[in-house]
């Protein structure tokens, strides 16, 4: 009997963990290290060097945080329903705020941060629309793109603190180099966006054909 007992406990689903848990936290953390780092970079025009480098270090911080709290969530089984909210607003918000803050020092153009953050804060919008069909997990270019994405803004945080201490070809070679990590961001970011979008496309067509269930399996 008692092992009847413990056989069908066993067959029923875990429960939620809390989300009082350390990667929430650190979550939470990187969500209020925004405007923080939004005020360090704009602060003075974005001229000040001492600023400068804090905005880089808050960055980084913030990026930090981001990976720890999801290996932490993962090893000890601590993802829950805000965190899986909470998180993607963080990343995007730090994101936005880098590349919006850039726009206004006129250290990158407008067109950069418009055409990221329209992909960035549109395929959100779709992969929620298309929880009721199917979830859309995060691909591998997915994450190559944030990478690239990261690498890209510390990058242009760097150059105007380093432009006074660095020879003027090292400077040059830094600034190039930034673009090409940028430029390769963009393109990641359009094509998977793409991809995204092809995904949602045939798994609408499948639901609605009956040829998958609500939770994106097949039927």
């Amino acid at each position: 009997m008692n092992d009847r007992v413990e056989a069908g406990a066993s067959q029923q689903p875990a429960a939620e963990p809390s989300p009082w848990n350390i990667p929430n936290a650190l979550t939470v953390l990187r969500i209020l290290m925004v405007p923080v780092f939004l005020v360090l970079l704009l602060a003075h025009g974005g001229d000040d060097v001492t600023t400068r480098w804090w905005a880089l270090v808050v960055f980084l911080l913030a990026m930090l945080t981001d990976k720890i709290d999801g290996d932490l969530a993962r090893k000890y089984n601590l993802v829950t329903n805000f965190g899986k909210i909470a998180d993607p607003i963080a990343d995007k918000s730090l994101m936005a705020a880098a590349l919006i803050g850039l726009a206004v020092i006129m250290e990158l153009p407008w067109w950069v941060p418009v055409i990221i953050l329209v992909r960035e804060f549109g395929i959100t919008a779709l992969r929620f629309f298309m929880i009721r069909i199917a979830v859309m997990p995060a691909s591998r270019g997915g994450k190559i793109k944030t990478v690239l994405q990261t690498v890209a803004i510390g990058l242009f945080l760097l150059i105007f603190p380093l432009a006074d201490i660095i020879p003027s070809v090292v400077y040059s070679i830094l600034l190039v180099f930034a673009w090409i990590v940028m430029t390769a961001a963009i393109i990641v970011t359009l094509v998977t966006g793409i991809d995204y979008c092809v995904q949602a496309v045939k798994l609408y067509r499948e639901a609605k054909s009956g040829g998958t269930d609500g939770d994106g399996s097949r039927a």
